[in-house]
């Protein structure tokens, strides 16, 4: 097999990831009511940690998908996801961080390769 399929296996990896973290972002709006009862892990407050925690599991998972500013995008995926298992789940067993770990390093992989050519990204090319 001679052909590379890395612009695909990039276009996977964004779908896939940034698609599953939606899911544990969208659910956090719910604390846009109430912002005080979301926990403040990095002690900034409640409604500034939601709304890091927000552009973190929402609005960047969104502009990979897309595939746009892919690498910024990265970024605050990435750091939400160092905070999800090194501070909240700092005392936790190793399968309780997993999935903050195996989302920390596709979105490491995103930022170090950048989104191919199937994306926004990629049309300027």
């Amino acid at each position: 097999m001679k052909k590379n399929f890395t612009d695909l296996a990039l276009l996977v990896l964004r779908l896939g990831f940034g698609g599953f973290m939606l899911t544990h972002g969208i659910p956090k709006f719910n604390y846009l009511s109430n912002p005080a009862e979301f926990p403040d892990p990095i002690h900034l407050g409640p409604t500034l940690s939601l709304l890091l925690c927000l552009i973190g599991e929402v609005i960047a998972p969104i502009l990979l998908i897309v595939g746009f500013k892919t690498k910024w995008a990265a970024i605050p995926a990435a750091l939400t996801m160092m905070i999800a298992a090194f501070v909240v789940h700092a005392k936790d067993d190793l399968a309780t961080k997993e999935h903050a770990l195996l989302y920390l390093f596709a979105f490491i992989a995103l930022f170090l390769a950048g989104a191919g050519k199937y994306s926004l990204d990629g049309l300027k090319k």
